[in-house]
């Protein structure tokens, strides 16, 4: 018997139906396969098709076959992603900021072809964008991957930085572009933050990718190696609130024990912890970029969390309540 068409894809639609078909809930037969084969134009006969069989698994399908009566059933067990991985990366494509709503539904879409049509369901149920403040710069993910290549390529890169008006519109924040070294991406606060070096203002600064525009990479080698050479981007991260940068002080924390999550949830588990002598007290001493976006973290903790020290820092705050008190008197 001459060989049925479509041969040469045979394999790859086969595969293709056990994957998107098939999970540890849902099984087809040998006939059910041949009659989906037979939907994209494939012949093939049921002796070959254990063959075919064989050669998946032998290239790394995890077929399962199993047996009830006369008949035999097959399933893909093991697949690239468990579901609970893919829920995984769903929830964090969807709680994104940076991630336009647009390419967040494309995103998710291509997830899906990692499990099963049923599988699918699951994961659709669970796409909830719509109204969510996303970004709403498509270009992003070419900006990321610019920085990167010039961070391989150890290469400065120029750009313009938006900001918006009182119109709702992204204009440059100044005439001229900027040109910094980056060195660094950093996921915060559901934005994307390129840390970069700025020559001129012999400075670490930070920069939301998702305003920067017309990026180019320069000829200029990047500057700066020194300053991420003693600078710890974990510590320097857990130093500012909200990518919001300032002057770094150590400061002494005074906190109800109730608080001592939070203490490590926002500086580490490496703080030091010890002992107040206010009773259901602890105090601790750690690094901060001191900026009213930490002031505003501390007010957020009320009457849970105190500033003792250095004296300055608790002036600064205290100054910083009543100015704020003024406007509501």
């Amino acid at each position: 018997m001459p060989k049925g068409s479509g041969q040469k894809v045979k394999l790859y639609y086969l595969s293709r139906i056990l994957i998107e078909k098939t999970d540890d809930d849902h099984w087809l037969t040998a006939s059910e396969l041949i009659s989906e084969l037979e939907e994209y134009g494939v012949e093939v006969e049921r002796k070959s098709l254990y063959d075919d069989m064989e050669t998946l698994r032998e290239l790394g399908l995890d077929i399962i076959r199993t047996r009830e009566g006369r008949d035999h059933y097959y399933h893909v067990g093991a697949k690239h992603f468990e579901l609970a991985e893919l829920k995984l990366l769903v929830d964090a494509i969807q709680s994104s900021k940076f991630i336009t709503e647009k390419k967040s539904r494309n995103l998710i879409k291509k997830l899906t072809y990692f499990v099963s049509e049923y599988e699918a369901d699951q994961l659709n149920r669970q796409v909830i964008v719509q109204g969510r403040v996303k970004t709403m710069n498509e270009s992003i993910y070419l900006i990321v991957d610019d920085i990167h290549r010039a961070m391989a390529d150890n290469k400065n890169i120029t750009f313009k930085y938006m900001k918006w008006n009182a119109d709702k519109e992204m204009v440059p924040r100044k005439d001229k572009l900027y040109e910094v070294s980056p060195w660094a991406l950093i996921w915060d606060d559901e934005n994307y933050y390129m840390v970069a070096y700025d020559e001129e203002a012999d400075a670490i600064k930070h920069y939301r990718v998702d305003k920067i525009r017309s990026i180019e990479i320069s000829d200029n080698k990047r500057r700066g190696r020194d300053h991420f050479r003693e600078s710890d981007l974990a510590r320097y991260n857990s130093m500012n609130f909200g990518m919001f940068g300032g002057e770094i002080v150590r400061v002494r924390l005074q906190f109800k024990e109730e608080l001592v999550g939070v203490m490590i949830d926002r500086f580490g588990k490496e703080i030091p912890v010890n002992k107040s002598k206010q009773k259901g007290w602890l105090e601790t001493n750690v690094e901060v970029a001191l900026s009213d976006q930490f002031f505003g973290w501390i007010f957020g903790l009320g009457n849970g969390v105190q500033i003792t020290g250095p004296k300055s820092v608790v002036t600064r705050f205290s100054q910083e309540l009543n100015e704020i008190r003024k406007m509501y008197s």
